[in-house]
């Protein structure tokens, strides 16, 4: 009996860790699979994950291989680079209706910033992440059957980024800056928390206004034959970010 027992035990321990195993991998794939469809139909832009980690019982996990696109039009091939980024979640928020995450931290990403009298990337982007949540009350995203979790972020930090900036009225010349650090916090923490889309919204918005107010201010360096055209989109662009 005692021999059963044993074997019972041993089996019952081996299935809780295949079932562990199975839940860990399919907390991954599903938000890659979530990040590269869902994303793209969001932003308007092609949206690639190279891979998470996700604990579900520390929360803790590891973001790699974030790329964004760029919007037609734009000829640089990506708006957004993120080489890693650390995540900590609520482990027992992960099967409620809104996630809860302690901290993000993203590392030196690569910011394109590409401009014209026209528009710029970042901010064609804000704008097709604007236009996919405006007037809808709901949390359910474009593509989506039902509604979508909800989320809540306590710390969001970008640091050590790059901005690469890129303007017509330069003739094609480009320059790159440093990008100031992003300090977000307490996104969503009400009681109805906030999409994905929302979020984005959010993190775009800190990322154009911080990487407008850098440009800005590295007119002066960027030399004497293209600080006029560089004032030029400069204005252009704040022109733009006004009307909001």
């Amino acid at each position: 009996m005692k021999k059963i027992l044993v074997r019972v035990l041993i089996a019952l321990v081996l299935i809780l860790v295949a079932l562990t195993a199975t839940c860990y991998v399919m907390i991954n794939s599903i938000v890659k699979k979530s990040v590269e469809t869902i994303g793209p139909k969001v932003a308007g832009v092609d949206i690639k994950l190279g891979g998470i980690k996700l604990s579900p019982f520390s929360g803790k996990g590891e973001i790699t291989g974030l790329v964004v696109g760029n919007p037609a039009g734009f000829k640089s091939p990506t708006a957004i680079t993120i080489g890693s980024a650390s995540v900590v979640v609520q482990p027992a928020s992960l099967i409620s209706d809104k996630i809860v995450v302690r901290s993000v931290i993203v590392q030196a990403p690569d910011i394109t910033f590409e401009t014209s009298l026209s528009g710029n990337n970042l901010k064609k982007i804000l704008a097709n992440v604007e236009a996919s949540t405006a007037g809808s009350t709901s949390s359910t995203a474009p593509g989506e059957k039902k509604a979508a979790k909800k989320i809540e972020v306590d710390d969001f930090v970008i640091t050590g980024g790059k901005i690469h900036v890129s303007v017509t009225l330069m003739g094609g010349k480009s320059a790159t800056i440093p990008l100031p650090e992003i300090h977000l916090t307490n996104l969503g923490t009400g009681a109805d928390g906030m999409t994905g889309a929302e979020l984005s919204q959010k993190v775009l918005k800190a990322i154009a206004d911080s990487a407008l107010k850098a440009v800005g201010g590295s007119v002066t360096g960027l030399g004497k034959g293209a600080a006029e055209g560089m004032e030029k989109a400069t204005k252009s662009i704040t022109d733009i970010f006004k009307k909001k």
